[in-house]
């Protein structure tokens, strides 16, 4: 098989995403925080909605955590998952206040000790809000690094080493919002544009298809 020429895929990728960014809206590293973990199965722009109410009296820990877990559904429960999420926000809400002096721990490593961060949702954080270098690898990177064999693996934490491998440390952010936006106007789950894509000449799935 014909030897997968990752830089050129690269190199591709950020020509087409130049202006890639999140897509949540947040004002401060706590709001990205509770941004990320109501994004679990739940699209941005749905998270945009809720948190845009939710936001306006409860920015911060010391607010989120003067809302009962009842309460705090109520504003999520469009989000999905609401009581999971809800627990899951307080607690981290608590153990910011409790453990970090308030303030969203700037590392992977302690962002994870916080209930409901796992790696994902902790190298969201570490690499938008505080410039850290770090790849989320979330349903749409996982698939598009497969299919355009970037890096191969059965679970994320696979996928993301092999990432790392791939791509120099100065570009795991931005390659992180390149492929998601590939994901979400190209290479989609059920039907990718395998036919529209500038990078299928190269792609082991779209040749795989034919």
């Amino acid at each position: 098989m014909k030897r997968i020429d990752k830089p050129k895929i690269l190199q591709e990728l950020a020509r087409l995403y130049p202006d890639a960014k999140p897509a949540l809206v947040f004002t401060t590293a706590y709001e990205l925080l509770v941004a990320v973990i109501l994004s679990a199965q739940c699209t941005d722009e749905r998270v945009n909605i809720v948190t845009a109410k939710l936001f306006e009296k409860y920015s911060t820990p010391q607010a989120m955590v003067t809302l009962s877990q009842e309460e705090l559904e109520k504003y999520i429960f469009s989000c999905g998952f609401y009581r999971m999420k809800a627990s899951h926000i307080l607690s981290a809400s608590k153990d910011i206040l409790e453990k970090f002096d308030g303030k969203v721990p700037d590392t992977v490593e302690k962002l994870t000790t916080l209930a409901g961060v796992g790696k994902k949702t902790a190298n969201v954080v570490y690499s938008v809000a505080f410039g850290g270098d770090a790849i989320a690898v979330d349903t749409h990177v996982f698939r598009v690094s497969n299919r355009l064999g970037l890096a191969k693996g059965k679970t994320p934490a696979e996928v993301e080493e092999g990432l790392q491998k791939a791509i120099p440390k100065k570009d795991w952010s931005k390659a992180h919002h390149w492929l998601i936006y590939h994901g979400r106007r190209v290479c989609h789950s059920q039907r990718p544009k395998c036919a529209d894509c500038t990078l299928s000449h190269d792609c082991p799935f779209a040749k795989n298809k034919k």
